[in-house]
């Protein structure tokens, strides 16, 4: 089994693709060991010294290490045991999540219903422009809501605490929704 990394535009994140499918659809984000309880790969990487989040997509894996020890605990000391966790997992033959009706993240939208021609504008803007390049860079960007012309977005994976997704909220997806949506007046991040 051949898993290529990737850099992220946050330094403290690593992508991994093992080269298969991780979740067939959806995305998890679990930021410590104790959210993991479902997914025997997550359980394993938090085992790995310095693994302060994981983040499963379609077919990769995003680790965010923990800043408060980048010092002792860089990628070049921390990828040969990630890696060895996501083949030891592959090839054991588990499931990445014990129950699959557990996605996190989704939670409960909020809009007003006379709302509900916008928010499907915006989700589906959010689907076919945002989500596929934001997945390049080993994150998500899941709906939350939509009052009085401001979208609200939570960031997983990747970007939840990149330094450039801010710019990528105000300047990338804010000009993106309010050219197609006059009714968005700005982003927020929840």
């Amino acid at each position: 089994m051949f898993i290529q990394t990737e850099a992220t535009p946050n330094p403290a994140t690593l992508k991994f693709l093992p080269g298969r499918t991780v979740l067939e659809e959806g995305s998890v984000d679990y930021r410590d060991a104790e959210e993991a309880a479902n997914s025997p790969l997550a359980q394993r990487l938090f085992e790995v010294p310095g693994v302060a989040g994981v983040f499963f997509g379609y077919d990769f894996v995003t680790i965010t290490r923990d800043e408060q020890d980048a010092a002792s605990l860089d990628w070049q000391h921390m990828k040969p045991a990630i890696l060895g966790a996501i083949m030891e997992h592959f090839t054991s033959g588990a499931p990445v999540l014990v129950d699959e009706t557990i996605q996190q993240g989704e939670g409960e939208e909020f809009f007003d219903e006379a709302d509900s021609q916008i928010v499907s504008t915006i989700k589906e803007l959010l689907d076919t422009r945002v989500r596929p390049a934001v997945a390049q860079d080993g994150g998500d960007i899941v709906f939350r809501g939509f009052k009085e012309g401001t979208v609200y977005l939570h960031m997983r994976g990747a970007c939840s605490g990149c330094p450039s997704s801010t710019a990528t909220l105000k300047y990338g997806i804010q000009n993106l929704l309010r050219h197609f949506i006059p009714e968005v007046s700005e982003v927020e991040a929840v």
